[in-house]
């Protein structure tokens, strides 16, 4: 049998809207509650996904949506490193 495997979908915490999990960016918190960006998605953690769009990420800073989602608090460096992820990729 041969067919495409279906890429999982995750939800971009912000839009709402259900996307590959390779279109979106994964933030995550560990057990000692560290927060940091997750190229790879494979990560021990609580993951929250974002969509690769500045005004999505700027927005997730401006309502705290992340720090809510992952019940704790981000860093600012961690939104710059994401907007840096999102120019540096554009895709």
């Amino acid at each position: 049998m041969v067919g495409k495997r279906k890429s999982p979908e995750r939800k971009c915490v912000i839009t709402s809207e259900m996307k590959p999990k390779k279109e979106l960016i994964r933030v995550v918190r560990n057990k000692e509650g560290e927060v940091f960006v997750d190229p790879t998605g494979k990560q021990n953690g609580r993951g929250a996904y974002l969509s690769k769009d500045l005004d999505v990420i700027n927005q997730a800073e401006k309502t705290g949506a992340l720090a809510k989602h992952l019940n704790t608090q981000v860093d600012a460096s961690i939104y710059d490193e994401l907007r840096m992820l999102v120019s540096g990729r554009n895709e």
